[in-house]
């Protein structure tokens, strides 16, 4: 027997979301209900800590939220008015439970729960200087860094303290914490990952999405600005910005897949984004065919937009099955190289003689776009041309995305020309940088001082890879960090 990993899929994957609330009775049930509407952002484990006025509750569980916190019992176990959540998607980390968050530690202060989305670039070589300094570490998560820095901090006051140990660190994060007495959400200094705030009644919201607030009809307020520390306790919500100030690079990818379409991102909603990426790939590459039909679900909305500006008929002609779990085993040799199907089926009444434009986000590896084009052909397309609504993808990311290497990246070894011959389709476009640019902020790239972070495209890191730097100690090193 083998086993068909369904995670194993080619896209790039998000690795975690972050939830917190203060001031409600029942917060853990309402993270558990936030947790729920940012899934897909890590769906391997979830955790969540409460604290109760007198004492922290915490439990954790590898798994969907709704496995481990859709009973009373569990919920029953994590009461209070304060609590933060963690969805996870693990890589180099391990999905074993101790990589779990949030993270939970016994400080002078008190306790303190942190969870974090991001990845930290410098976070093995301050672990090799804090294990030296006499720091036992627990897990293997870059996210306890931040943990024993607080630890080790000479000032005085948590926020201080959490302050001075996030000067120390290099990469992209957006944190939550609670002590005893407040919820603190962090941004890194150039946002590139995302953290929004919202309100309930009296109660503060902090969330990496926008529709995690909807799934508990809290309203959106704003969102938490690069660089910026909030802390929210009984006097209510208080903004420090400590960090010099740098111009924002937030994710792009976050507009082209990774966020929820019906979610706002930075005062755009994501499904209009993906739309104008859609009409935009459409005028920069227009093709004569019979209809346009998307690769589900990502590329849905960007194929809505190629349709309309083309004049296109527009047909489901793809259909996910939704009701697969992370693997599926497989009976026999003979059908291993069917996995794809397990998620996708042509619907073939659909194909039968036409010329048919399929509309994705990405090519990473370009294993499963070769396999929809041989399924697509298969089911009677005449002609198959792909449009792909990101540039291509010739660069690992070291933010918090989990990416193949960069010699595995389609992109980095052939041309478009290349590509197109690899994958078997009779025509294969990308939109333009520029053009994915017009497209999410109206403007054009700024060379000099791009308005995202778009690395994965480009190659152009905005925030150092220290770690990276090591060389061969450090590739050894890596398996010790985990990008949550």
């Amino acid at each position: 027997m083998k086993t068909i990993h369904l995670s194993d899929d080619d896209h790039f994957h998000e690795e975690c979301g972050v939830f917190g609330i203060h001031g409600l009775p029942d917060a853990a049930a309402h993270t558990a209900l936030g947790l729920h509407a940012l899934q897909h952002r890590g769906q391997e484990a979830a955790g969540i800590v409460s604290f109760d006025g007198e004492q922290f509750h915490h439990h954790r569980a590898l798994g969907l939220v709704g496995d481990s916190f859709g009973s009373e019992q569990v919920i029953g176990w994590l009461p209070g008015a304060l609590a933060i959540g963690h969805n996870r998607y693990s890589t180099a980390g391990g999905t074993i439970l101790r990589n779990v968050q949030p993270l939970f530690a016994e400080f002078d202060f008190g306790g303190l729960a942190i969870a974090h989305n991001g990845n930290l670039t410098n976070a093995i070589g301050l672990r090799k200087t804090l294990v030296k300094r006499g720091c036992i570490f627990q897990s293997t998560m870059d996210t306890e860094v931040i943990i024993h820095l607080i630890a080790t901090s000479l000032y005085s006051t948590v926020v201080d303290r959490m302050i001075d140990a996030l000067k120390q660190i290099e990469g992209a994060y957006a944190v939550v914490a609670l002590t005893k007495e407040a919820l603190i959400g962090v941004r890194d200094p150039l946002g590139i990952r995302p953290l929004i705030l919202g309100r309930l009644g009296d109660a503060f919201i902090l969330a990496s999405e926008t529709c995690a607030l909807d799934i508990i009809g809290a309203e959106f307020v704003r969102d938490v600005e690069p660089g910026e520390v909030v802390v929210i306790d009984a006097d209510g919500l208080h903004s420090i910005k400590p960090f010099i100030h740098e111009p924002a690079r937030f994710c792009i990818f976050e507009y082209i897949y990774f966020s929820r379409p019906d979610s706002t991102v930075d005062g755009k909603n994501v499904y209009d984004v993906r739309k104008r990426i859609g009409a935009e790939l459409a005028r920069e590459s227009p093709v004569p065919v019979d209809m346009v039909v998307p690769v589900p679900d990502s590329g849905v909305p960007a194929g809505l937009g190629f349709a309309e500006e083309a004049r296109l008929p527009f047909e489901l002609g793809i259909i996910r099955n939704h009701y697969v779990g992370r693997t599926f085993i497989e009976p026999s040799d003979q059908i291993r190289h069917l996995g794809v199907k397990l998620k996708h089926n042509a619907n073939a009444a659909k194909f039968k003689d036409k010329r048919v434009v399929l509309v994705d986000d990405s090519i990473v590896r370009g294993t499963t776009s070769l396999k929809i084009v041989e399924m697509v052909r298969g089911a009677g397309a005449k002609e198959v041309h792909l449009r792909i609504s990101s540039p291509p993808t010739a660069h690992s990311c070291f933010y918090g995305i989990d990416t193949p290497e960069s010699k595995e990246l389609l992109a980095t070894d052939y041309d478009v020309e290349a590509m197109a011959r690899h994958i078997g389709v009779d025509s294969l476009a990308f939109i333009s940088i520029d053009g994915l640019y017009r497209a999410v902020g109206g403007t054009p790239r700024d060379s000099e001082v791009p308005q995202f972070c778009d690395a994965c495209f480009t190659g152009q890191y905005p925030v150092p890879l220290t770690d990276r730097e090591g060389g061969p100690q450090h590739l050894q090193l890596s398996l010790l960090a985990d990008q949550g």
